[in-house]
């Protein structure tokens, strides 16, 4: 019994420890590809947003569960390398930061809407990544693809720094290409339930959203 309770604090401390760039090492995944493509056009009728929140396992759920939202892709953008690999942007060398496009029907849902799950999903306050994930590639920062859209975002910083009386640290940012990332992160909370609920609590992640905002989003 001793040692399976050493066992399992030794198993707390390492998650604690684990970052979304390492959670997926030691499983079986294919090799990295040469380099991720870039998301195919918007379709007719449909809109795009585009956030970085940390590690984009996390960020993918909580949009894909809102009715109006056809898909979540997880991807790499904001940076210089075309075709980004996960080990590149993982590196922190790139300047691209994990991020999910939200492909959604703005008759059935807002742009304002989403940014409202986007801000209670994130610490706006952490400036060096997210919970445990540190790195300019695990920043916060919401991509903008137009002018509504910045005014809209902007304004949602604002409230967002009035509700939680803090300094806001996420960035505003004109969308550049994103770029789709590799088959084994996308819907890793579907295809990984186990590791990504063990990734989260060790993380802090959860913790860390109910003493900013209170009670969590669904995730």
């Amino acid at each position: 019994m001793r040692t399976i309770a050493r066992l399992s604090a030794v198993l707390t401390v390492f998650l604690m420890l684990a970052a979304c760039s390492s959670s997926s090492e030691g499983q079986d995944r294919p090799a990295e590809r040469a380099g991720s493509p870039a998301a195919p056009p918007v379709p007719a009728g449909r809109a795009e947003a585009i956030f970085a929140g940390g590690c984009f396992w996390c960020m993918e759920a909580p949009f894909e569960q809102l009715r109006g939202v056809d898909s979540v892709t997880s991807g790499y953008t904001g940076g210089r390398e075309r075709g980004p690999t996960y080990q590149q942007v993982s590196a922190g060398a790139t300047g691209h930061a994990e991020a999910v496009r939200v492909i959604f029907d703005p008759a059935q849902i807002s742009y304002a809407r989403l940014l409202e799950v986007y801000w209670r999903n994130v610490d706006p306050t952490q400036a060096d990544g997210q919970f445990c994930d540190h790195g300019g590639q695990y920043r916060t920062a919401i991509f903008v693809v137009d002018a509504e859209q910045r005014r809209l975002a902007t304004a949602s910083r604002e409230q967002a720094a009035r509700t939680l009386g803090r300094r806001i640290v996420t960035a505003i940012e004109d969308a550049t290409t994103f770029w789709v990332a590799e088959d084994y992160h996308q819907d890793f909370h579907r295809t990984n339930p186990a590791r990504y609920r063990s990734y989260r609590a060790g993380c802090g992640r959860d913790a860390r959203l109910r003493e900013l905002w209170g009670p969590s989003q669904a995730h």
